[in-house]
């Protein structure tokens, strides 16, 4: 077994150590002494055992496509970009419940060429990115719109931004950043890292432009579903 290989296994049996705990414990807590623990209380373990359930299967989801790197993704199909997102805000405006999640959309936007299930994955981790790396009670932006031939994406943040030293940081594997805020969350510097490899297999691009203490802003582009879509946009602007 390599150093890499070593890496991985170290590094995930601690993540999921993390959340497990927490779910035993409380769930152990409640199941001991239902009666004798207030109403607040109650919600407030079953709220934290809800909260490392969904942590736990946002770190399985991504632990499989890391193992999966070199599987083929489903068939690519037609997809409308901007109901995909609307299903999957609200999963974080629960979650972040001081954030403002602003969503603003191209209305005729074409439909793009992805695996919807890949895109949702993806989303899923920009989105959370730019509300965990965030203050709370800032705004999380979500735009679509065209460029060229392409469907744009862009996840905007107010949080406190990446010096130009660790751009190259991204999105390599394992790799998080140090500041006030990456101590506060819980992350295992994978997210970034499959977000890059499942838009490139989708024939997608990212890219992201940061300044520090004002923000991020994540783009991603994928390809018209069909070239009559291209033709009409070119015709168009």
């Amino acid at each position: 077994m390599n150093s890499v290989e070593d890496e991985f296994i170290s590094t995930i049996s601690h993540e999921l150590r993390t959340p497990l705990t927490s779910i035993r414990g409380f769930s152990q807590t409640l199941l001991n002494s239902w009666d004798k623990i207030k109403d607040d209380d109650k919600k407030k373990f079953i709220g934290i055992i809800e909260e490392q359930s969904n942590r736990l299967i946002h770190l399985v989801e991504n632990i499989l496509t890391v193992s999966k790197e070199n599987a083929g993704l489903q068939v690519l199909k037609k997809v409308d970009v901007n109901s995909c997102i609307k299903r999957i805000v609200p999963l974080f405006t629960e979650h972040y419940k001081s954030h403002k999640f602003v969503l603003n959309f191209y209305n005729s936007l074409p439909p793009a060429r992805l695996d919807e299930d890949k895109f949702q994955q993806i989303m899923t981790n920009l989105i959370d990115n730019a509300a965990k790396y965030s203050e709370p009670g800032s705004t999380v932006t979500v735009s679509t719109g065209i460029a060229g031939e392409n469907v744009f994406i862009r996840v905007q943040d107010c949080g406190v931004g990446i010096k130009q030293e660790d751009y190259d940081k991204i999105f390599k594997r394992f790799s998080r950043l140090e500041n006030h805020l990456t101590s506060k969350t819980q992350g295992n510097g994978l997210g970034l890292y499959i977000t890059k490899k499942l838009t490139e297999k989708m024939n997608g691009k990212i890219s992201f432009k940061s300044k520090e203490n004002e923000g991020t802003v994540f783009e991603l582009q994928f390809p018209f579903y069909n070239q009559e879509d291209a033709l009409k946009c070119s015709q168009m602007s």
